[in-house]
């Protein structure tokens, strides 16, 4: 099997079990309240659930395209490197956000709003719904309504673009290292952003659980990726 199906499979694998495991979610939010404290059944979850220009709907629908490429670059790299450090990490960034996507989806699901609105920008929940506040994040990231640009295949802040998953798929060993921590470190940036605004803006109480949980996730695993680019003489972009 070549090292593009067997990232391929193993991604596939973690999203279908992702997906599986999101039913347990589900059900919970279904049982759950939202922010105004209304308590809800599963047979009424659609009577309660949030609109589709929400910041919920929003929110889990860009944060799971945005999960979806941390999930692929974290294959990506553990075929190009035998750094059990390196790997091992790659992997519970794999799991943990293949997880977080399923979760995500699930609501969509159960909230019956579509996964993708033709013509709505990626971002624009953020805007729509006030929350201006993009932390963390550099100048490259203006221009747009909703605060962000997208280009060359990256829809979101800190999303990699196809020239830098290029450049990924093609470099080995010590060099797929320090590339994948110092664009997973940007992703990561941009997925707090995200997060956070989410923690501040939805409705739902477990989607908002679930943001700061992230929020609170990768801050610790940006830390974490310092300390190995430096390990490797490098450090963040």
């Amino acid at each position: 099997m070549t090292a593009v199906r067997r990232t391929q499979w193993a991604a596939g694998s973690a999203v279908a079990l992702a997906l599986l495991l999101a039913g347990a979610a589900t059900v919970t939010v279904a049982r759950g309240d939202t922010a105004d404290g209304k308590q809800s059944g599963a047979a009424s979850a659609v009577a309660w659930a949030p609109a589709a220009d929400s910041a919920d709907a929003g929110f889990a629908r860009d944060m799971a395209v945005h999960h979806q490429q941390a999930v692929e670059m974290s294959f990506l790299v553990r075929d190009r490197t035998q750094d059990e450090e390196v790997r091992r990490f790659a992997y519970d960034i794999a799991n943990t956000q293949a997880n977080q996507r399923g979760m995500l989806l699930g609501w969509l699901d159960l909230w019956e709003l579509p996964k993708v609105v033709p013509g709505q920008e990626p971002m624009a929940w953020m805007t729509a719904h006030g929350g201006h506040d993009m932390a963390g994040m550099d100048d490259t990231t203006a221009g747009s309504g909703s605060g962000f640009t997208a280009h060359d295949g990256a829809l979101m802040p800190g999303m990699a673009t196809r020239t830098e998953l290029d450049r990924l798929r093609k470099a080995d060993g010590k060099q797929a290292e320090i590339l994948y921590l110092q664009l997973m470190t940007d992703h990561h940036r941009g997925g707090v952003a995200m997060a956070r605004g989410c923690a501040r803006l939805c409705t739902v109480n477990a989607e908002r659980r679930l943001a700061q949980g992230m929020v609170e996730a990768q801050q610790s695993e940006l830390d974490a990726m310092a300390q190995m680019l430096a390990a490797r003489g490098a450090r963040p972009r």
